[in-house]
Formats: C-alpha cells, structure tokens, sequence
C-alpha cells in the first residue's frame, strides 16, 4: 500500500505540474493578445469543482476540478471543449479569440504545447547539471548478454559482448539498444574475445523484442546469492550468501537470468493447478546449489508468488558505472539534444500503437503510474515528469479536433484558404475528436485493468 501511495503521489504531481503549465501557456498568449480567458482549470470540473475563487476585478475563474483528465482555460469566443455554444450566437467581442488575428489565434493555441516541449528540454538539461550522466558501458559488460531463442536464430550465443552496429557504437542498456538491434544489418560483437558480426535484416519488431518472455537480450548475470530473506524457502534450504544457483530440478542454471525463466515455467503449471495438491506440485522444485567447497541438493517450496527467496548481487556489483559531468552552459544543448533524441524516438515508435499488439500495450492511469519508482526519488521524478512532458506536448499537437493540433489544423487551414470553417462544423468536429480521445482513454485504462486481472 505504501508503494502504491508514493508512486501515486509522484504521479499527481507530476501531472498537476504539467498541466498547469501546459494551461500556463495558452493563458500567457491569450492574456499577451487582450483575449479574455473565462476559467483556468487544473483537472475537469464537470458538474462541479473541488476549489474554485476568482479574484476581485478579474474576468477569470481559478480552479480544480475533480476529473484528472487533464486541464482546460476556457477562453472567450472560441469553441473548445466547454461546448459553450451560447456565447458563439453573441456578437463579436474584441476581446474574444474570433476577434483576433489569425497569427495571434496560432500563438495562443500552440502556447501550451511549447511551453511542455520547453519544460522538458529544460529539465533534462537540469537532470544533467545536477545528476550528470550516470551509465554503465555496453562494451563493458563482460559477462556478455544472454538471449533468447528469437535471437539465438539470427545468430546470437549467451556470453556475446555486444559492441554497436554499423551506424553506431552501443552507449548503455536501455530502449535505445533494442531500438539500434531492430534497425541495424550488423551487429559488431566479442566472441570468445574474438571479434565478430552477427548479420539481422534490418527491420526486427521492436515491439515484439521488448514483449518477448524471455526478453530477446538482458545482461548475463551470475546466479549467486547476495543474501537470503529470513524464513524464506532458501533459508530453509539452507542456502547462504556466496552461494550460487546450479541446477532446477536437473536442469543446469548458467545465470541468473536461466534461473528466472526456469521459475518462470512454472507459472502456467500454477495458474493451470485447481487442487491444493496441483498448486503444491507447481511450486516443489529441487534445487542444486553450492560454491567452492561444497555442493547441496535440497527440495523446497516456492512461496505462491514462485519466489525462493534471495537477493541476486546488482549490476553495479559486477560492473563499475561512469558519470559524465556537465557544466551549467554544457548541460543546455546537451538537455536539448537528449530530449530531441526522446521525441524523436516515441515519435518513431508510434507506428507500433496501429497495431494489434501494439493497441494492447496502450496504458492509462495505472501504467503510466507504475513508470515512477516505488520509492521517491528526485532524480526519477524528474525525468519521468520530462518525458511525460515530451509526450504531452507532442499528443496535443496531433491533429485531432478537441486537441490543441485540431485547432492548430483548422488555423493553418484559414491562413491557406482565407476562409473560417464554419461554426456548426467546428462543434461537430470537437464533438468527434472529444468521443475519439474518451475511446482511447477508455481503451488504454481497460488495458490496465485487464493486466492487472492477469488477462494480457
């Protein structure tokens, strides 16, 4: 409970910070232009609001609303997601948006996709500044990768040290790795200290490779026991810190990562169990294990969840990791190049959201949740609120009527031709893009609820 409150509470904030912004910068256009701006509102208040007030000789109403999907400025004479189509039978006013210059109109409707795109290079650039850039080395990692069969077919083996692919040199394993895999004709490797290349097509699923179970490629990690949980299965057993992992049931364990996935088999036999007997003969497992001077051989129970019950040593355990420092004015385009690099990336990635597997991995309130880590920590809060930034910004500037880029769309459309869309289409057309956002709203938190019920 305590995990799921911290991640929650990072949450909110993180989304309450971006979506004042993001209102911040069509209030700051509409206000630099003498448009009168009705409501700013954190959150829906649909029916009603959880805090409102509206300062004495102001035009404008603050608030909360109680509906966290997302935030509104209901700016006068224009037609936006309040519906208010009373005010639009009203005479022209100067100080409406329809009064305005088209340029003008532009400026305010962008206003809150630039400042989340500036926000977010700006964070980055502070994330470095403060934090520097921490990673460990690919080339590094020399206990190689360990592969599943998918890769193992195009010609990859456990213990490979990946070292880049004919466009570029592997900096650290992350998203990009796998993004470089899937787009790269060769991999340039160390085998057996040997260099060599493993040749791919050059258009791998990147999708499918980050789904896949057992992932197409992790880090080789020794299956030693760092230390063992009181009253777990493993102490039962009698295993001690030091110790390593060396078979599962007859089956030899060459890392860390065989042992996972050899618990991991078993899932299907637990879920498959409908008697307490089925459910106990899931979960026994003969485990060897021992280390230089001994070996043991011990039958135990796994707890419910498939756990023995230890810590596996960290990465950085076996690897050193390096910092690179950056100076204040360094850190600026450096900010800027790497938040570049994250949009243009989730931007590529988006062909995969057409997809059936790819419509499957749509997330809502609780996947984008779980991306903050169950403990607080600054340096994650931040970057996690600098992506969800980069996405915000560029989610409102699709062309989507009810969407900044739909408004943005119909502008462009004005400036080419001389002419407004007329008003009963600009309502039918807010209508359409608000039901197509709540499809995909409900779709991604479906989503959610269904991988929490274990059906995806």
């Amino acid at each position: 409970m305590e995990i799921f409150l911290i991640r929650l509470l990072q949450f909110v904030l993180a989304i309450t910070l971006l979506v004042f912004l993001h209102e911040g910068g069509h209030f700051f256009f509409a206000k630099l232009f003498g448009v009168r701006v009705d409501k700013f509102y954190i959150f829906f208040d649909w029916k009603f609001s959880l805090f409102k007030f509206k300062p004495k000789n102001s035009d404008t109403e603050y608030g909360i609303g109680w509906l966290p999907l997302g935030g509104y400025c209901k700016i006068a004479g224009m037609i936006d997601e309040s519906f208010d189509t009373e005010q639009m039978k009203q005479p022209v006013q100067d100080y409406e948006f329809r009064a305005k210059p088209t340029w003008q109109r532009l400026l305010i409707m962008i206003g809150g996709v630039l400042v989340n795109f500036l926000l977010a290079l700006f964070i980055y650039s502070q994330i470095l500044f403060w934090w520097g850039d921490t990673y460990i080395p690919v080339k590094d990692m020399t206990l190689g990768m360990k592969f599943n069969q998918e890769a193992k077919a195009y010609g990859f083996k456990d213990g490979d040290i990946l070292i880049g692919t004919e466009k570029k040199a592997f900096k650290d394993f992350s998203a990009d790795l796998y993004r470089d895999i899937s787009e790269a004709h060769r991999v340039d490797i160390i085998r057996d200290g040997k260099p060599m290349s493993v040749n791919l097509p050059g258009e791998l699923n990147l999708l499918g490779m980050l789904k896949a179970d057992p992932s197409f490629v992790r880090p080789l990690l020794p299956a030693k026991i760092d230390s063992v949980m009181a009253g777990s299965p493993a102490e039962k057993a009698g295993m001690k810190a030091g110790d390593q992992i060396l078979a599962v049931n007859g089956s030899p364990v060459d890392s860390y990562n065989e042992f996972i996935d050899l618990l991991g088999r078993r899932e299907d036999m637990l879920l498959s169990a409908t008697t307490a007997a089925d459910s106990l003969k899931a979960r026994t497992v003969v485990i060897a294990f021992g280390n230089d001077t001994k070996t043991d051989t011990a039958t135990v129970v796994l707890t419910p969840e498939l756990k023995l019950g230890f810590y596996a040593p960290n990465i950085n355990s076996f690897y050193k990791p390096i910092t690179i420092e950056y100076g204040f004015f360094e850190s600026i385009p450096a900010g800027i190049k790497y938040g570049w690099h994250v949009l243009s990336s989730y931007v590529d990635d988006m062909k995969y959201v057409f997809s059936a597997d790819g419509a499957k991995s749509l997330g809502g309130f609780g996947a984008i949740g779980s991306l903050f880590p169950p403990m607080w920590d600054w340096y994650m809060f931040w970057k996690m609120t600098a992506f969800l930034s980069i996405i915000l910004a560029f989610m409102n500037i699709l062309p989507i009527p009810a969407l900044d880029g739909g408004h943005v769309l119909f502008l462009i459309y004005e400036m080419i031709t001389r002419r407004k869309p007329s008003e009963n289409f600009m309502i039918k057309a807010e209508y359409v893009g608000f039901g197509i956002l709540i499809l995909l709203m409900v779709v991604a938190n479906l989503n959610d609820i269904l991988r929490w019920l274990g059906y995806m």
